[in-house]
Protein backbone atom coordinates (compact mmCIF):
# COMPACT_ATOMS: atom_id res chain seq x y z
CA UNK A 1 0.00 0.00 0.00
CA UNK A 2 2.08 2.83 -1.24
CA UNK A 3 0.15 6.33 0.14
CA UNK A 4 1.70 9.66 0.95
CA UNK A 5 -0.17 12.68 1.60
CA UNK A 6 1.80 14.68 -1.56
CA UNK A 7 0.02 17.85 -1.14
CA UNK A 8 0.43 18.60 2.73
CA UNK A 9 4.16 17.41 2.25
CA UNK A 10 4.93 19.10 -1.03
CA UNK A 11 4.16 22.43 1.71
CA UNK A 12 5.63 21.54 4.71
CA UNK A 13 8.43 20.34 2.53
CA UNK A 14 10.13 23.98 2.59
CA UNK A 15 9.35 24.33 6.02
CA UNK A 16 10.79 23.73 9.61
CA UNK A 17 14.24 22.23 8.94
CA UNK A 18 17.32 21.87 11.15
CA UNK A 19 19.53 19.23 12.37
CA UNK A 20 20.67 17.81 15.76
CA UNK A 21 23.68 18.75 17.70
CA UNK A 22 24.94 22.06 17.04
CA UNK A 23 22.01 23.11 14.85
CA UNK A 24 18.99 22.55 16.99
CA UNK A 25 15.80 23.89 16.39
CA UNK A 26 15.51 27.46 18.37
CA UNK A 27 12.09 27.23 20.73
CA UNK A 28 10.51 29.95 22.51
CA UNK A 29 10.72 29.22 26.74
CA UNK A 30 7.37 30.73 27.17
CA UNK A 31 6.18 31.91 30.41
CA UNK A 32 5.07 29.37 32.71
CA UNK A 33 3.89 31.92 35.69
CA UNK A 34 1.67 33.94 33.53
CA UNK A 35 -2.18 34.21 34.31
CA UNK A 36 -4.54 31.74 33.26
CA UNK A 37 -6.66 32.04 30.44
CA UNK A 38 -10.13 32.66 31.74
CA UNK A 39 -8.56 35.17 34.27
CA UNK A 40 -7.83 37.35 31.38
CA UNK A 41 -10.12 40.74 29.59
CA UNK A 42 -10.95 40.17 26.12
CA UNK A 43 -10.27 43.57 23.59
CA UNK A 44 -13.84 45.30 23.47
CA UNK A 45 -13.62 44.75 19.80
CA UNK A 46 -11.04 41.96 18.64
CA UNK A 47 -11.53 42.98 15.07
CA UNK A 48 -10.47 46.44 15.60
CA UNK A 49 -6.91 45.24 17.40
CA UNK A 50 -3.87 46.52 14.68
CA UNK A 51 -0.53 45.37 14.62
CA UNK A 52 0.63 42.23 14.65
CA UNK A 53 1.09 39.29 17.48
CA UNK A 54 3.40 36.24 18.75
CA UNK A 55 1.14 33.44 19.75
CA UNK A 56 3.44 31.45 22.63
CA UNK A 57 2.74 28.65 24.69
CA UNK A 58 3.31 29.04 28.86
CA UNK A 59 5.34 25.75 28.48
CA UNK A 60 7.12 24.57 25.01
CA UNK A 61 8.23 20.91 26.71
CA UNK A 62 6.26 18.18 27.19
CA UNK A 63 4.57 17.11 30.75
CA UNK A 64 4.53 13.41 30.74
CA UNK A 65 1.56 11.54 32.57
CA UNK A 66 4.29 9.47 34.85
CA UNK A 67 7.97 9.57 35.57
CA UNK A 68 7.89 5.66 35.69
CA UNK A 69 6.67 3.44 33.10
CA UNK A 70 6.31 -0.29 33.12
CA UNK A 71 5.09 -1.31 29.58
CA UNK A 72 3.42 -4.56 29.20
CA UNK A 73 5.23 -6.81 26.30
CA UNK A 74 4.51 -8.26 23.82
CA UNK A 75 1.80 -6.83 22.93
CA UNK A 76 0.17 -7.08 19.18
CA UNK A 77 -2.39 -4.63 17.85
CA UNK A 78 -4.17 -4.03 15.04
CA UNK A 79 -2.90 -0.97 13.23
CA UNK A 80 -4.58 1.99 11.05
CA UNK A 81 -4.38 -0.04 7.94
CA UNK A 82 -5.92 -3.54 9.40
CA UNK A 83 -2.43 -4.56 9.58
CA UNK A 84 -1.35 -7.23 12.87
CA UNK A 85 1.51 -5.50 14.33
CA UNK A 86 3.26 -7.57 17.06
CA UNK A 87 5.61 -5.28 19.20
CA UNK A 88 8.19 -6.97 21.72
CA UNK A 89 10.22 -4.11 22.83
CA UNK A 90 10.16 -0.10 23.21
CA UNK A 91 13.92 0.21 24.36
CA UNK A 92 14.27 1.79 21.04
CA UNK A 93 11.48 3.98 19.90
CA UNK A 94 10.85 6.01 16.51
CA UNK A 95 7.79 8.45 16.00
CA UNK A 96 7.75 10.42 12.83
CA UNK A 97 5.15 12.16 10.97
CA UNK A 98 4.69 15.41 9.16
CA UNK A 99 3.10 17.43 12.74
CA UNK A 100 5.53 16.37 15.27
CA UNK A 101 2.78 14.96 16.95
CA UNK A 102 3.66 11.20 17.30
CA UNK A 103 7.19 11.96 18.81
CA UNK A 104 5.10 14.37 21.30
CA UNK A 105 3.06 11.44 22.27
CA UNK A 106 5.66 9.38 23.23
CA UNK A 107 6.94 11.79 25.44
CA UNK A 108 3.62 12.59 26.84
CA UNK A 109 3.25 8.66 27.85
CA UNK A 110 6.28 8.97 29.77
CA UNK A 111 8.87 7.36 27.16
CA UNK A 112 10.93 10.27 25.92
CA UNK A 113 13.89 8.81 27.11
CA UNK A 114 13.60 6.09 24.89
CA UNK A 115 13.39 7.83 21.56
CA UNK A 116 16.07 7.49 19.72
CA UNK A 117 15.78 9.80 16.83
CA UNK A 118 13.10 12.63 15.37
CA UNK A 119 11.27 14.21 12.50
CA UNK A 120 11.85 17.98 11.66
CA UNK A 121 8.78 18.73 13.05
CA UNK A 122 9.47 17.24 16.72
CA UNK A 123 11.16 20.27 17.95
CA UNK A 124 10.40 20.80 21.49
CA UNK A 125 13.39 21.16 23.48
CA UNK A 126 13.14 17.97 25.12
CA UNK A 127 13.36 16.04 21.83
CA UNK A 128 15.60 18.94 19.61
CA UNK A 129 19.00 17.07 20.38
CA UNK A 130 17.74 13.61 19.33
CA UNK A 131 19.06 13.08 15.51
CA UNK A 132 17.00 13.66 12.75
CA UNK A 133 15.77 10.71 10.65
CA UNK A 134 13.93 13.03 8.10
CA UNK A 135 16.51 15.02 5.13
CA UNK A 136 15.38 18.12 2.71
CA UNK A 137 12.38 19.34 5.25
CA UNK A 138 10.15 15.95 5.54
CA UNK A 139 12.06 13.17 3.24
CA UNK A 140 12.94 9.84 5.08
CA UNK A 141 16.26 8.44 5.31
CA UNK A 142 15.93 4.80 5.22
CA UNK A 143 19.66 5.15 6.09
CA UNK A 144 20.20 7.37 9.02
CA UNK A 145 16.72 5.18 10.49
CA UNK A 146 18.23 1.46 10.11
CA UNK A 147 21.44 3.02 12.26
CA UNK A 148 19.25 3.93 14.80
CA UNK A 149 18.35 -0.06 15.19
CA UNK A 150 14.85 1.38 16.17
CA UNK A 151 13.10 -1.93 17.91
CA UNK A 152 9.84 -0.63 17.39
CA UNK A 153 8.40 2.56 14.83
CA UNK A 154 5.28 4.43 15.18
CA UNK A 155 4.13 6.62 11.68
CA UNK A 156 1.25 7.37 10.04
CA UNK A 157 0.90 8.23 6.00
CA UNK A 158 2.37 11.89 6.29
CA UNK A 159 5.94 11.25 5.76
CA UNK A 160 7.69 9.61 2.68
CA UNK A 161 9.05 8.01 0.71
CA UNK A 162 6.31 5.21 1.38
CA UNK A 163 8.86 2.46 -0.17
CA UNK A 164 10.99 3.52 2.70
CA UNK A 165 8.42 2.67 5.72
CA UNK A 166 7.84 -0.80 3.59
CA UNK A 167 11.36 -1.16 4.03
CA UNK A 168 11.80 -1.03 7.70
CA UNK A 169 8.96 -3.37 7.90
CA UNK A 170 10.56 -5.87 5.40
CA UNK A 171 13.75 -5.80 7.50
CA UNK A 172 11.83 -6.96 10.91
CA UNK A 173 11.33 -3.46 12.17
CA UNK A 174 7.70 -3.66 13.89
CA UNK A 175 5.79 -0.82 12.15
CA UNK A 176 2.49 0.26 13.34
CA UNK A 177 0.82 3.31 11.05
CA UNK A 178 -1.58 5.46 13.33
CA UNK A 179 -4.57 7.73 11.96
CA UNK A 180 -3.14 10.29 9.74
CA UNK A 181 -5.85 12.77 10.53
CA UNK A 182 -4.82 15.68 12.76
CA UNK A 183 -8.15 17.92 14.69
CA UNK A 184 -8.58 18.89 18.23
CA UNK A 185 -11.09 16.30 18.48
CA UNK A 186 -8.76 13.32 17.15
CA UNK A 187 -5.86 13.82 19.68
CA UNK A 188 -7.39 11.54 22.36
CA UNK A 189 -7.55 9.06 19.47
CA UNK A 190 -3.96 9.42 18.63
CA UNK A 191 -2.84 8.99 22.12
CA UNK A 192 -4.44 5.72 23.03
CA UNK A 193 -3.15 4.11 19.10
CA UNK A 194 -0.13 4.90 20.20
CA UNK A 195 0.19 3.83 23.97
CA UNK A 196 -1.68 0.54 22.86
CA UNK A 197 1.38 0.14 20.40
CA UNK A 198 3.76 0.78 22.95
CA UNK A 199 2.64 -1.31 25.55
CA UNK A 200 1.54 1.26 27.87
CA UNK A 201 -2.30 1.53 27.50
CA UNK A 202 -3.21 2.81 31.12
CA UNK A 203 -0.62 5.46 30.49
CA UNK A 204 -2.25 6.04 27.46
CA UNK A 205 -5.94 6.74 29.31
CA UNK A 206 -4.86 8.81 31.38
CA UNK A 207 -2.90 11.24 29.27
CA UNK A 208 -5.64 10.97 26.72
CA UNK A 209 -8.09 11.97 29.63
CA UNK A 210 -6.05 14.92 30.67
CA UNK A 211 -5.40 16.46 27.13
CA UNK A 212 -9.20 16.14 26.19
CA UNK A 213 -9.91 18.08 29.35
CA UNK A 214 -7.15 20.75 29.13
CA UNK A 215 -8.17 21.18 25.18
CA UNK A 216 -11.89 21.84 26.38
CA UNK A 217 -11.21 23.94 29.19
CA UNK A 218 -8.81 25.76 26.98
CA UNK A 219 -11.48 26.10 24.42
CA UNK A 220 -14.10 27.45 26.74
CA UNK A 221 -11.67 30.03 27.62
CA UNK A 222 -10.94 31.50 24.43
CA UNK A 223 -14.23 31.19 23.08
CA UNK A 224 -15.32 33.38 26.36
CA UNK A 225 -12.85 35.80 25.47
CA UNK A 226 -13.89 36.10 21.79
CA UNK A 227 -17.22 36.92 22.85
CA UNK A 228 -19.07 36.25 19.60
CA UNK A 229 -16.65 38.42 17.76
CA UNK A 230 -16.85 35.95 15.06
CA UNK A 231 -12.80 37.17 14.17
CA UNK A 232 -12.46 36.36 10.35
CA UNK A 233 -9.32 34.00 10.79
CA UNK A 234 -6.65 32.51 7.68
CA UNK A 235 -4.19 30.38 7.80
CA UNK A 236 -1.37 30.77 5.27
CA UNK A 237 1.63 28.93 4.78
CA UNK A 238 4.36 31.11 3.65
CA UNK A 239 7.83 30.22 2.64
CA UNK A 240 9.81 33.38 0.80
CA UNK A 241 13.14 32.13 -0.48
CA UNK A 242 10.92 29.10 -2.42
CA UNK A 243 8.12 30.75 -3.13
CA UNK A 244 5.37 29.28 -1.64
CA UNK A 245 2.31 30.35 -0.76
CA UNK A 246 -0.74 28.19 0.88
CA UNK A 247 -3.56 28.48 2.31
CA UNK A 248 -5.02 25.81 4.56
CA UNK A 249 -8.59 24.57 4.35
CA UNK A 250 -10.71 22.12 5.25
CA UNK A 251 -9.06 19.22 6.70
CA UNK A 252 -5.66 20.74 7.43
CA UNK A 253 -6.15 21.02 11.31
CA UNK A 254 -5.87 24.48 10.67
CA UNK A 255 -9.71 24.68 10.16
CA UNK A 256 -10.23 23.03 13.51
CA UNK A 257 -7.72 24.83 15.76
CA UNK A 258 -9.49 28.41 14.29
CA UNK A 259 -12.82 26.99 15.17
CA UNK A 260 -11.76 26.16 18.45
CA UNK A 261 -10.51 29.55 19.48
CA UNK A 262 -13.82 30.84 18.45
CA UNK A 263 -12.94 32.09 15.21
CA UNK A 264 -14.57 31.47 11.69
CA UNK A 265 -12.24 29.73 9.15
CA UNK A 266 -12.50 31.74 5.92
CA UNK A 267 -10.81 29.54 3.98
CA UNK A 268 -13.85 26.88 4.72
CA UNK A 269 -16.32 29.03 4.46
CA UNK A 270 -15.37 29.76 0.97
CA UNK A 271 -14.82 26.05 0.10
CA UNK A 272 -11.37 25.17 0.32
CA UNK A 273 -9.99 21.42 0.98
CA UNK A 274 -6.86 20.65 1.76
CA UNK A 275 -3.75 23.47 1.45
CA UNK A 276 -4.00 25.28 -2.19
CA UNK A 277 -2.27 27.75 -3.67
CA UNK A 278 -3.02 31.49 -2.79
CA UNK A 279 -5.98 32.54 -5.22
CA UNK A 280 -5.61 36.72 -4.57
CA UNK A 281 -8.90 37.27 -5.61
CA UNK A 282 -10.25 34.49 -2.93
CA UNK A 283 -8.33 35.53 -0.77
CA UNK A 284 -9.52 39.41 -0.72
CA UNK A 285 -12.94 38.08 -1.00
CA UNK A 286 -12.60 36.13 2.18
CA UNK A 287 -11.91 39.13 3.66
CA UNK A 288 -9.56 37.69 6.75
CA UNK A 289 -9.59 39.68 9.75
CA UNK A 290 -6.25 38.02 10.97
CA UNK A 291 -3.82 36.01 8.92
CA UNK A 292 -2.27 33.55 10.99
CA UNK A 293 1.23 32.37 9.55
CA UNK A 294 4.16 30.24 11.38
CA UNK A 295 7.32 32.12 13.09
CA UNK A 296 9.72 30.76 10.72
CA UNK A 297 7.19 31.24 7.44
CA UNK A 298 6.75 35.01 8.32
CA UNK A 299 10.53 35.41 8.65
CA UNK A 300 10.98 34.32 5.57
CA UNK A 301 9.20 37.05 4.05
CA UNK A 302 10.83 39.48 5.61
CA UNK A 303 8.47 40.01 8.21
CA UNK A 304 5.15 41.87 8.84
CA UNK A 305 6.23 44.39 6.15
CA UNK A 306 6.90 41.66 3.81
CA UNK A 307 3.73 39.93 3.98
CA UNK A 308 2.48 42.54 2.18
CA UNK A 309 4.10 41.20 -0.79
CA UNK A 310 2.41 37.94 -0.56
CA UNK A 311 -0.59 37.47 -3.44
CA UNK A 312 -4.15 39.08 -1.90
CA UNK A 313 -2.93 39.99 1.65
CA UNK A 314 -3.04 43.61 0.92
CA UNK A 315 -6.27 43.55 0.20
CA UNK A 316 -7.60 42.29 3.18
CA UNK A 317 -8.38 43.49 6.54
CA UNK A 318 -5.93 41.73 7.95
CA UNK A 319 -3.57 43.03 5.28
CA UNK A 320 -4.04 46.84 6.19
CA UNK A 321 -4.13 46.73 9.74
CA UNK A 322 -1.15 44.68 9.64
CA UNK A 323 -3.01 42.04 11.72
CA UNK A 324 -0.81 38.95 11.22
CA UNK A 325 -0.52 36.29 14.26
CA UNK A 326 2.60 34.00 14.32
CA UNK A 327 3.43 30.71 15.72
CA UNK A 328 6.54 28.77 16.68
CA UNK A 329 6.55 26.08 13.87
CA UNK A 330 7.01 22.99 16.21
CA UNK A 331 3.59 23.95 17.92
CA UNK A 332 0.99 25.29 15.95
CA UNK A 333 -0.65 22.29 14.16
CA UNK A 334 1.39 19.90 16.56
CA UNK A 335 -2.19 18.38 17.57
CA UNK A 336 -0.77 16.52 20.39
CA UNK A 337 -0.21 17.02 24.28
CA UNK A 338 0.47 20.48 23.86
CA UNK A 339 -2.88 21.17 21.99
CA UNK A 340 -4.40 23.21 24.21
CA UNK A 341 -1.49 25.20 25.02
CA UNK A 342 -1.33 26.18 21.75
CA UNK A 343 -5.55 27.27 21.74
CA UNK A 344 -4.20 29.55 25.06
CA UNK A 345 -1.50 30.95 23.35
CA UNK A 346 -3.50 31.92 20.24
CA UNK A 347 -6.39 32.84 22.08
CA UNK A 348 -3.88 35.70 24.15
CA UNK A 349 -3.02 36.54 20.81
CA UNK A 350 -6.19 37.01 19.59
CA UNK A 351 -8.24 38.60 22.21
CA UNK A 352 -6.46 40.27 25.08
Amino acid sequence: MRIWVAVITVVLAAGCTGSAGRNAPEVPSGDPNRAPLEQLAPTEDPRQKTGPSTATVAEPDIVPISDRVSPKLPVTVTDAQDTKVAVASVDRILAFDMYGTLGATVFGLGLGDKMVGRDTSTGFPAAARLPLITTNGHQLNAEAILGLRPTVVITDTTLGPWDVVLQLRDSGIPVVVTDSRRAVNNVGTLIHQVADALGVSEEGRRLADRTNLEIEKAKIAAQKLANDSKLRIVFLYVRGKSGVYQMFGKGTGADELITAVGGVDVASEVGLTGAKPINPEALSKAAPDVILVMSKGLQSVGGVEGMSGVPGVAQTPAGQKRRIVDMNDYQVLSFGPLTAAVIDGLARALYT
